[in-house]
């Protein structure tokens, strides 16, 4: 997993984990799980991928810019030759990625691509709305993309819904956490016309009250920092009830595979959010730390063929750690 976003803002400026979490390692396979129609193994895509794939999680998030009294936003001179910020970011990324060009070695155009059908991603909502006021053209390939992404992935699609206010959650109060999710959720499923799997928090910030409420409201997944897990171990069987822990504190965590992060069973019975039928974990995908910094910071993106510079031995390092 990997993860890159439309702003530059190093993640290291900031303290995003208010706690270090302890982590149950999962495999992939227990995470497909899908009320979609069955498939033919033969046929899946999803039984018979071989190789190394990386994941890439696309998060694009703008603030609300508008003045409050007028509902437009004034021109930013700094975004020259654009209006605003909004234009400029929209016309650098948010467009090339619904028609993503893909060329030979000379440069000569040989098809158009919807990045966002094969990327996963989150869109706040602001920013959605803004897209969908001034480029009706690129939300409706957004929305198609991740119709596209649930037929081809057994109903899973590529979008994931963002608190809405992109607020640091552990700084929120009960009320204000619950609100930012359900808010979030709504607005996810007036557009894409499904409930979130997954949801972005900002700043990748958390807490355990914020996992409680992400749990109440039937979120089962969420994107974490690598330097935001403190230790993990295997899932107790009835050979091994209690697993031995790992210390991965220090971006030690192991991004190649989902974690689960069981939660306190004192703090369930207190929230009366919880119903019976609320799972008492939530999934964590941490996205991988150099990986994510190439390709928000540097030119990996720039051409297919930068790629594979350096990433050879970063998978190698990873394929090659002890389970």
């Amino acid at each position: 997993m990997t993860s890159t976003s439309d702003t530059q803002r190093s993640r290291s400026s900031l303290s995003p984990a208010v706690d270090a979490f302890d982590s149950d390692q999962i495999s992939n396979s227990s995470l497909r799980q899908s009320t979609a129609p069955a498939r033919d193994p033969v046929s899946d895509p999803l039984q018979t991928a071989q190789g190394v794939y990386v994941t890439v999680h696309g998060h694009f998030y703008q603030p609300p810019r508008e003045n409050p009294y007028l509902d437009v936003i004034e021109r930013q001179p700094s975004a020259a030759p654009f209006h605003d910020w909004n234009e400029r970011i929209h016309h650098e990324c948010y467009r090339p990625n619904a028609f993503a060009r893909v060329v030979n070695d000379r440069e000569a155009v040989m098809g158009i691509v919807n990045n966002y059908e094969y990327l996963s991603f989150n869109i706040g909502p602001t920013l959605l709305s803004w897209i969908e006021r001034n480029d009706v053209e690129v939300y409706r390939r957004i929305l198609e993309a991740d119709r596209k992404s649930c037929a081809r992935l057994n109903g899973h699609g590529n979008a994931i819904a963002q608190v809405y206010n992109h607020i640091i959650m552990p700084l929120a109060s009960d009320r204000d956490k619950l609100t930012q999710i359900r808010w979030g959720k709504a607005d996810f499923r007036s557009r894409f016309g499904r409930d979130p799997e997954g949801m972005w928090l900002a700043e990748t910030a958390v807490d355990y009250p914020t996992l409680e409420a992400l749990v109440a409201e039937g979120i089962k997944f969420i994107i974490l920092a690598p330097s935001q897990a403190q230790r993990c171990r295997p899932l107790s069987s009835s050979e091994h009830p209690d697993p031995e822990w790992h210390e991965v504190g220090g971006n030690q965590i192991d991004p190649t595979r989902p974690y689960r992060c069981f939660l306190k069973r004192e703090e369930r019975r207190e929230r009366r959010e919880e119903t019976p039928h609320t799972p008492p974990y939530i999934d964590i995908f941490f996205y991988d730390g150099p990986i994510s910094r190439d390709m928000g910071f540097d030119d990996a993106l720039c051409n297919s063929h930068h790629l594979p510079v350096g990433w050879d031995k970063r998978c190698a390092e990873l394929m090659n750690q002890p389970s």
